[in-house]
Protein backbone atom coordinates (compact mmCIF):
# COMPACT_ATOMS: atom_id res chain seq x y z
CA UNK A 1 0.00 0.00 0.00
CA UNK A 2 1.42 3.37 -0.94
CA UNK A 3 1.50 6.39 1.37
CA UNK A 4 -1.21 8.00 -0.74
CA UNK A 5 -3.52 5.01 -0.21
CA UNK A 6 -2.82 5.00 3.52
CA UNK A 7 -3.92 8.62 4.04
CA UNK A 8 -6.90 9.15 6.26
CA UNK A 9 -10.13 10.38 4.80
CA UNK A 10 -10.99 12.62 7.72
CA UNK A 11 -14.57 13.21 6.64
CA UNK A 12 -15.20 9.45 6.55
CA UNK A 13 -14.12 8.93 10.17
CA UNK A 14 -16.68 8.82 12.96
CA UNK A 15 -16.53 11.65 15.51
CA UNK A 16 -15.04 9.21 18.05
CA UNK A 17 -12.31 8.14 15.62
CA UNK A 18 -11.55 11.76 14.78
CA UNK A 19 -11.17 12.47 18.49
CA UNK A 20 -8.92 9.43 18.91
CA UNK A 21 -6.58 10.64 16.16
CA UNK A 22 -6.56 14.18 17.60
CA UNK A 23 -5.60 12.90 21.03
CA UNK A 24 -2.92 10.62 19.58
CA UNK A 25 -1.47 13.67 17.85
CA UNK A 26 -1.58 15.73 21.08
CA UNK A 27 0.31 12.97 22.88
CA UNK A 28 2.92 12.65 20.11
CA UNK A 29 1.76 9.16 19.14
CA UNK A 30 0.23 9.84 15.74
CA UNK A 31 3.33 8.99 13.72
CA UNK A 32 3.70 5.70 15.59
CA UNK A 33 0.07 4.87 14.81
CA UNK A 34 0.47 5.81 11.15
CA UNK A 35 3.60 3.69 10.73
CA UNK A 36 2.64 0.64 12.78
CA UNK A 37 -1.09 0.81 13.51
CA UNK A 38 -3.05 1.13 16.74
CA UNK A 39 -1.85 -2.30 17.93
CA UNK A 40 1.69 -0.96 18.23
CA UNK A 41 0.70 1.21 21.20
CA UNK A 42 1.38 0.02 24.71
CA UNK A 43 -1.44 -0.55 27.18
CA UNK A 44 -0.39 2.63 28.97
CA UNK A 45 -0.58 4.68 25.76
CA UNK A 46 -3.92 3.17 24.79
CA UNK A 47 -5.31 3.78 28.26
CA UNK A 48 -4.18 7.38 28.16
CA UNK A 49 -5.99 7.95 24.86
CA UNK A 50 -9.13 6.25 26.18
CA UNK A 51 -9.04 8.26 29.38
CA UNK A 52 -8.69 11.54 27.55
CA UNK A 53 -11.51 10.58 25.18
CA UNK A 54 -13.77 9.90 28.16
CA UNK A 55 -12.80 13.19 29.77
CA UNK A 56 -13.52 15.17 26.58
CA UNK A 57 -16.86 13.41 26.04
CA UNK A 58 -17.86 14.16 29.63
CA UNK A 59 -16.86 17.82 29.23
CA UNK A 60 -18.90 18.10 26.02
CA UNK A 61 -21.93 16.46 27.64
CA UNK A 62 -21.71 18.74 30.68
CA UNK A 63 -21.37 21.86 28.54
CA UNK A 64 -24.59 20.95 26.69
CA UNK A 65 -26.56 20.58 29.93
Amino acid sequence: MSKKDARLKWEELSPDDQMKYEIAEELGLLEKVRENGWKSLSAKETGRIGGLMTKKKRERRDSLS
